[in-house]
């Protein structure tokens, strides 16, 4: 009778497990470095929320450069991956100008390989050209669910601000970058529940210094720089939730 009742717990465990995975209805990939690894939450708390099943890929210490290198090399996603992905999301937030537009080049083959981190900018326009390039080129791909079709697959690419508004040049450019492109933008900065502008009435000091871990200094004045870490942190479920909605404006009805 044990060993019966045993074997119907495992059953059930393989049953509720199987359950849960048939019930993800996206795929969705996280390419970033310390604000998007793993250790955060955010990520991986939105999309439980979006029935997602959560593919991060982000490397604490890596740039954009990195991203786009780790594309020429075919690491970053492998084919089964690429072909049932639903979204892309790219969380690069370096306080540089990532819109610029000298040394950008018109099509991604005519980049010189591999990337340093001399042109952000030009990082990015060679991911953007690539992914575009790569999903429209599955209509070529036997292999793809996408073969024969018009368009090949939906290159659904989301850009990202940094978590709060002090990294004025990014922000800014990455909104300039996203209106280029016509790229939809997750706002963490505008939604966040504060601003640079007005420090807390209780401190005096900027905000952003209650929900980090450590600070930077950007033209004389201390902010908060990587927010506290891990899933039951209030600033990451904040964040999962300015993700998860506006994924879900974001992602194909299924």
């Amino acid at each position: 009778m044990k060993k019966v009742l045993t074997l119907l717990f495992t059953l059930f465990l393989l049953c509720g497990h199987t359950t849960a995975q048939d019930s993800l209805k996206y795929n969705i990939l996280l390419s970033g470095a310390s604000f998007a690894s793993p250790q955060n939450g955010w990520f991986e708390i939105g999309c439980r929320q979006l029935c997602a099943r959560a593919i991060n890929r982000a490397i604490g210490g890596e740039s954009i450069a990195n991203t786009a290198n780790r594309m020429a090399e075919g690491t970053l996603w492998s084919a089964e991956e690429l072909d049932d992905l639903d979204a892309f999301v790219i969380m690069q937030v370096h306080n540089r100008d990532v819109s610029g537009t000298g040394g950008l080049k018109a099509q991604y083959t005519d980049y010189t390989i591999p990337f340093d981190r001399s042109n952000y900018a030009a990082a990015f326009d060679y991911v953007i050209k690539r992914y575009f390039s790569e999903c429209y080129a599955l209509k070529d791909n036997p292999k793809s669910k996408y073969y024969g079709t018009k368009s090949g697959k939906p290159a659904v690419i989301v850009l990202c601000t940094d978590w709060h508004d002090a990294r004025v040049t990014y922000n800014a450019a990455v909104r300039r970058l996203a209106a280029r492109w016509g790229l939809p933008l997750v706002e963490f900065d505008a939604n966040i529940g504060f601003s640079m502008q007005t420090p807390n009435p209780a401190t005096g000091a900027q905000q952003s210094l209650l929900y980090a871990q450590d600070t930077q200094t950007i033209e004389g004045v201390t902010y908060g720089w990587h927010p506290q870490r891990g899933e039951d942190k209030y600033i990451q479920q904040r964040m999962a939730a300015i993700f998860a909605d506006a994924m879900k404006k974001i992602l194909p009805a299924k």
